[in-house]
């Protein structure tokens, strides 16, 4: 086989993930009023509800001098990680039409979501902080490779908890709504207005168990240098990553063409 033979699928992969990117953008962002606004519009507005509430009952966050900074360490990487599993979740419903071409398969559309979700949250992370940073005239020596570490961390369990949602919500649609209602407690024990540190062992070491809070940690370890955040486990959360990941993927392996086919 010669090598531009080889070369053409490789080519038509990528092709296929960016146009699918492209898809996106403009249909997700291109024509709602406001566009790429609206991505900053849940993370500012949690972070000033949560200011405005803690800063009447405390003098100080958990951590540091800046009410803004503590929240908003907690709240980009948790919504980082729920965007991500929202859209790879979905990624198959979304794509169907396309899907029926041959060239486009259902990794493709997990693909594209996957590296467009991430780019843009990221992406409003980084103005975010830059906005408070500036704004308060905070002096910070940052980490950057805890914070690229804890990145790693979120899109990875956001990816393998995206790939097992994608099977369930494109085969059982009512999953996307039971999804939604055992996922907000997580916002509440995965230490985004708090530190899991301080709190006494019995319940420390039950929230740890959530893969969710060792990424919160770890971002924060690279923002504060006064944070050490001992109880962090990089393993831990690759491998429930890796598990949910490998079980998502057998299963559209598996039964994407059924899901296509009927479609559900």
């Amino acid at each position: 086989m010669s090598d531009a033979a080889i070369a053409k699928p490789r080519f038509l992969f990528f092709r296929s993930v960016m146009a699918l990117m492209l898809r996106e953008m403009s249909t997700s962002y291109g024509r709602s009023p406001g566009g790429y606004i609206w991505a900053f519009a849940e993370p500012i507005g949690g972070i000033l509800v949560l200011t405005l509430v803690f800063g009447i009952i405390a003098r100080s966050p958990a951590l540091g001098a800046n009410f803004p900074l503590f929240f908003a360490t907690g709240m980009v990487p948790f919504l980082l990680y729920q965007s991500t599993a929202v859209n790879v979740g979905g990624a198959i419903r979304y794509s169907r039409p396309l899907l029926a071409y041959p060239g486009v398969t259902f990794v493709d559309a997990i693909l594209a979501r996957l590296i467009l979700n991430g780019l843009t949250q990221i992406l409003v992370g980084l103005i975010l902080f830059g906005m408070i940073i500036l704004l308060y005239g905070l002096k910070l020596q940052i980490h950057f490779l805890d914070c690229v570490r804890a990145a790693g961390m979120i899109l990875a369990l956001g990816l393998g908890v995206g790939l097992v949602n994608c099977y369930l919500m494109s085969m059982f649609p009512i999953w996307q709504f039971i999804w939604s209602v055992l996922n907000r407690p997580l916002f509440l024990i995965s230490g985004v207005f708090f530190l899991i540190d301080r709190l006494p062992e019995t319940i420390r070491s039950g929230l740890l168990w959530n893969p969710m809070a060792h990424p919160i940690m770890m971002l924060r370890r690279g923002i504060y240098d006064t944070y050490d955040a001992v109880y962090v486990s990089e393993l831990y959360v690759y491998t429930v990553a890796l598990l949910l990941g490998a079980l998502g993927m057998l299963l559209l392996y598996r039964f994407h063409r059924v899901i296509l086919d009927e479609g559900i």
